[in-house]
């Protein structure tokens, strides 16, 4: 099942014992779209502090739950590695914030999380092509880890060869995998424009400097009624299929 991420926005998130705060945000790996970790406000319980929660502690999302609820304790999370989040997430903090929980590295098993137990997102998405196809920023090239902000990347234009369709407005993620698997995009005016769905696979590239994707998509099909999602070019395939986010 599908959900919107940015519904998912402001939700209460508990340990064990516990609420520890509520979501603020969702980093994802913009190599396979994979959630790697859900950034948590802490507010009045560690004041000025935010932290990272990784789905592995938190399983499959259950479309009933209003509390996300993560299988650690207040102390466990409270003695985490500190985290600066107006810096890039590097991956000798990955690599500290695994040890400390004593997890494998997700990088170590082909990109999908290496217990069975745990969300995998192996086969769920295309795999980015590597450098010089997707544009970092220098600052984030010295992080080594390739995660993202999605309410950072929300709003990126969405460009085809030959123009700019819309924008990103929100993101569709499997609830049992974590994986995201389908933009929302707005066409047309930003506050009276259409939403349509597209599927993360047609994105080839990310333009991080120009705060833009870019996908295989035929621009004339964004022209059609709404409520489906864009066929990639040269399918001739318009698949009927309405937007309800979760």
């Amino acid at each position: 099942m599908l959900r919107s991420i940015k519904q998912l926005y402001g939700n209460k998130l508990g340990a064990s014992d516990g609420e520890i705060g509520h979501v603020k945000d969702f980093y994802f790996d913009d190599q396979n779209w994979a959630i790697r970790y859900v950034v948590v406000d802490t507010g009045s319980w560690l004041p000025g502090r935010q932290v990272l929660i990784s789905p592995r502690s938190l399983g499959c999302l259950d479309q009933a739950d209003k509390v996300l609820r993560a299988d650690l304790t207040r102390k466990q999370i409270e003695d985490s590695p500190s985290i600066e989040l107006h810096k890039p997430v590097s991956r000798q903090y990955e690599e500290e914030y695994h040890r400390y929980y004593g997890w494998p590295l997700y990088w170590a098993a082909d990109g999908s999380w290496s217990t069975s137990n745990s969300p995998i997102t192996e086969g769920s998405a295309k795999t980015l092509p590597d450098e010089p196809k997707t544009v970092i920023s220098p600052q984030s090239a010295r992080a080594d880890a390739r995660l993202r902000s999605t309410q950072a990347v929300n709003g990126y234009h969405l460009k085809t060869s030959d123009a700019t369709i819309g924008h990103v407005c929100d993101f569709m993620m499997d609830t049992q995998s974590w994986a995201i698997s389908q933009l929302v995009i707005k066409t047309g005016h930003r506050l009276s424009g259409k939403e349509e769905l597209i599927a993360v696979k047609q994105v080839n590239r990310i333009s991080y400097e120009e705060s833009t994707m870019f996908a295989d998509l035929a621009p004339e099909v964004v022209e059609q009624p709404p409520a489906r999602v864009l066929a990639p070019i040269g399918t001739g395939v318009e698949i009927a299929q309405s937007i309800h986010l979760l």
